[in-house]
């Protein structure tokens, strides 16, 4: 039929084919989003007072009603015609044009395109999820040292529920959604504040005396909540442990089969159903066991993340004590503000700007003699000759240190050389000194040095064979030699995760790639080396030089 759109399956439901998933939010990124969205709040509005549908002219008394709605500086009040706008939220989603009969009289008023506008699932969906951000932006968010309460109680709940021969579904169900939605206010309620602590703690406009009272009050709420956090959870772990002991999964599953009996059938548009006689022993109803293993595992994934939001391992620690880590944290980092502000508010500058002010004292002095004085009195940095210490008085605290603590008037005296009081010089006047040769040690260090490259480059060709070798097959292995083994299996062993059998990397330095996979064969390799037997479960070990293979 004419003006029916075809509609194909998106996230498992039903959607205009013209219409791409994210159209409906095309309006609030275009060049006059303002007024997009004053439009579709009109809508919103109205239909909250169930009136659905909506003509231009209704749309523009509305908005003229308003005029200082928006704050981005447009005239809701001063606009005349949204006929483009309203075409341009039918074409992405947000609305649907009816053809608007009802007032013609003409010809050419039924020639003249006239619309009924009203929102469409997608667009009033889309005021929805902006709706939502909106408000997830501007949430200040809290501590609720009662939800901990709530928690514990429902948790206790359940547990006297799984003490009984048989579980009360409907009861199990009120509890387990109960929990789940304090539970999910907690976390982001939690989540909420910590944000917007962390922009009190990075305000520093703010006037002290208002952040001053203002962080008072949020001490002491933030200790109170610690340790309400503290001694709830403590015993919420308790509880969990407790339930842990019984059968959870059979709680769960009943659950599960109670929300799959509410579950709507769902067309499969890929293939026509094949139509089958209900019958007196099992009623039309969904297909039960793939929505019981849905629903089954949805319950189980929130159980275990309220487990572990209270209950963590060695690699992760759970998320009650991170909060509470946070909320220490920023009792320290609040009182560190405060002496920002109070700082700011003495007058009290910083180093840049004293070094600014002594500039422009230097600038400013009448002659030099005058500047150094200056320097004398700021810095202090005079010369201190007749503290030039020799290789004699070197050779003295060695043989006889003086601690540290040794007050100044017991330590023995530093001997002032007798060139340095006579002509205020330490060094001896004429010629310089003539400059040593150092052509033997240096030609002595080259030698040392090719000498330990032969020595890593041997036992790379010893280890870096490129043919896979089992560690008990390794023959002795000096010292340099064992070094590099070591090495070698400590880059392997660290760079393997649980769960994989063999492991292939690098080296440190990039240079040789190695490969080792343990031979699961319960023997014991023994390595003899230089500083004696190394032993452990054995390996297949396969090394490659990198750099000979790049040559």
């Amino acid at each position: 039929m004419a003006g029916v759109a075809t509609s194909e399956r998106a996230g498992g439901r039903d959607r205009p084919a013209n219409i791409s998933r994210f159209g409906p939010f095309t309006h609030v990124t275009v060049e006059k989003a303002p007024l997009y969205r004053a439009i579709m709040g009109t809508f919103v509005r109205a239909k909250r007072r169930f009136n659905v549908h909506l003509r231009p002219e209704d749309v523009l008394e509305m908005l003229a009603r308003e005029p200082g709605q928006d704050g981005d500086g447009l005239d809701l009040g001063a606009i005349t015609d949204v006929s483009a706008e309203l075409r341009s939220l039918v074409d992405w989603g947000n609305l649907r044009g009816d053809p608007d009969t009802s007032r013609v009289t003409s010809v050419e008023d039924f020639n003249r395109p006239r619309f009924l506008y009203q929102l469409t699932p997608a667009g009033e969906a889309a005021e929805t999820a902006l709706e939502t951000f909106d408000e997830t932006l501007g949430r200040r968010g809290e501590l609720q040292a009662v939800a901990l309460s709530d928690i514990h109680s429902q948790l206790r709940a359940l547990l006297a529920l799984l003490a009984e021969p048989e579980i009360d579904a409907a009861k199990a169900h009120q509890l387990l959604r109960d929990l789940a939605g304090v539970f999910r206010g907690l976390a982001d309620n939690a989540q909420a504040f910590m944000g917007s602590l962390q922009r009190t703690i990075d305000l520093h406009d703010a006037d002290l005396d208002v952040f001053l009272a203002y962080k008072e009050q949020l001490i002491d709420y933030l200790q109170r909540f610690i340790r309400d956090l503290v001694v709830t959870s403590a015993r919420i772990v308790d509880v969990l442990r407790e339930i842990e002991e019984h059968d959870l999964s059979r709680l769960l599953r009943a659950v599960a089969e109670r929300e799959a009996r509410d579950a709507a059938p769902d067309l499969d548009y890929s293939s026509p159903p094949t139509p089958s006689p209900p019958t007196p022993s099992q009623p039309t109803e969904p297909l039960v066991s793939e929505v019981v293993g849905e629903r089954l595992a949805l319950w189980t994934e929130r159980w275990e993340g309220l487990r572990h939001w209270f209950v963590g391992d060695r690699r992760h620690p759970p998320q009650s004590r991170l909060l509470r880590e946070r909320a220490r944290a920023a009792v320290p980092a609040l009182l560190s503000v405060v002496l920002v502000l109070n700082e700011r508010r003495s007058g009290r500058s910083d180093r840049s700007a004293d070094f600014r002010a002594l500039a422009l004292w230097f600038a400013q002095a009448p002659n030099d003699d005058d500047a150094h004085r200056l320097w004398r009195v700021c810095f202090g940095l005079a010369p201190a000759r007749h503290l030039t210490v020799d290789a004699a008085t070197l050779e003295a605290r060695d043989a006889e240190p003086v601690p540290a603590s040794t007050p100044w008037s017991e330590a023995p005296p530093i001997l002032v050389d007798i060139r340095l009081r006579r002509t205020g010089r330490y060094e001896r006047r004429g010629a310089p000194n003539r400059v040593r040769d150092r052509a033997a040690e240096r030609r002595l260090l080259a030698e040392r040095l090719a000498a330990e490259e032969e020595v890593v480059r041997a036992a790379r060709r010893q280890l870096a064979t490129g043919e896979p070798v089992r560690l008990s097959e390794l023959a002795e292995l000096d010292d340099p030699t064992f070094r590099l083994f070591l090495a070698v299996l400590g880059d392997a062993l660290a760079r393997r995760r649980p769960g994989e059998i063999s492991v292939v990397t690098s080296s440190a330095d990039g240079t040789l790639s190695i490969s080792l996979t343990p031979t699961d064969d319960g023997v014991i390799a023994t390595v003899p080396t230089s500083a004696g037997r190394f032993t452990g479960p054995d390996h297949l070990l396969e090394i490659h030089d990198l750099l000979t293979a790049t040559a």
